[in-house]
């Protein structure tokens, strides 16, 4: 019992694979296994992203006794299905760790592990400190200021960062940490590379949605509206640091 509570311990893939007969994805048992402090994932809708780092959460939670682990997403719904996917795997394990305290957004548990599901609300995240592991679900929706409010949390606890998200243009926080941010482990998996995803079903989205959409939501491209005067890439291109600015200070 103790090897194996041993080998779980140090490989969440294994875990969900013996404990709860969850049969990882190449790249998810990747992100299981990660030790990287600071990991994006770029995925396609339907991908699995958000069941990964259900899973990652509460391995977390069950092997880090006193841990605190907060799910972070763009709205409160989105908040509560996150951790739905959470529950739903805690009990899915019966009893082997008791809860003493749970409810819709929050699940403690004997040895003082927390994991906290948080709306897109800077008021609401502000206050928490020494997180285990922090989730950004749909990061590429979440906004600047509440990202940036929220890395501090990590700081004297050297916890982990794991965001995930489909794109949402070039613009804002997750794509200038994709294209150029130092410190990421990257994962990105697009819909032709999830074994659930049928080429028929791809071939009917991409006729339906559009190339705009379909390319964001199934290829993971950053991608900018038709309408936009200046792309991303023609305003970086314009930029240089051999122009010294008409106005100091």
């Amino acid at each position: 019992m103790l090897g194996r509570d041993l080998r779980w311990a140090l490989d969440a893939a294994l875990w969900a694979r013996e404990a709860l007969g969850f049969e990882a994805d190449p790249w998810q048992a990747g992100v299981l296994r990660s030790g990287a402090k600071r990991l994006l994932m770029l995925c396609s809708r339907q991908a699995g992203k958000s069941t990964v780092a259900a899973l990652a959460a509460l391995h977390a939670a069950l092997y880090h006794p006193g841990a605190l682990v907060l799910l972070l997403s763009p709205s409160l719904r989105q908040s509560g299905e996150l951790f739905r996917r959470v529950a739903g795997f805690y009990r899915a394990l019966g009893d082997a760790v008791p809860a003493e305290a749970e409810s819709a957004l929050r699940l403690e548990l004997r040895g003082g592990s927390r994991i906290i599901s948080l709306p897109g609300s800077e008021g609401t995240v502000r206050g928490y400190s020494g997180v285990r592991l922090l989730v950004v679900d749909e990061a590429a929706r979440v906004e600047d200021d509440l990202y940036y409010s929220v890395r501090p949390m990590l700081a004297v606890s050297g916890g982990r960062l794991l965001a995930l998200s489909t794109p949402f243009g070039k613009r804002g926080w997750f794509f200038h940490e994709w294209a150029e941010g130092a410190g990421w482990e990257r994962v990105k998996v697009p819909a032709a590379e999830c074994p659930r995803i049928s080429p028929a079903f791809l071939e009917e989205e991409r006729a339906h949605l559009g190339d705009w959409w379909y390319r964001q939501e199934y290829e993971c491209e950053f991608v900018e509206p038709a309408d936009k005067v200046f792309g991303y890439d023609q305003v970086m291109r314009a930029l240089t640091p051999d122009v010294k600015p008409l106005f100091g200070g």
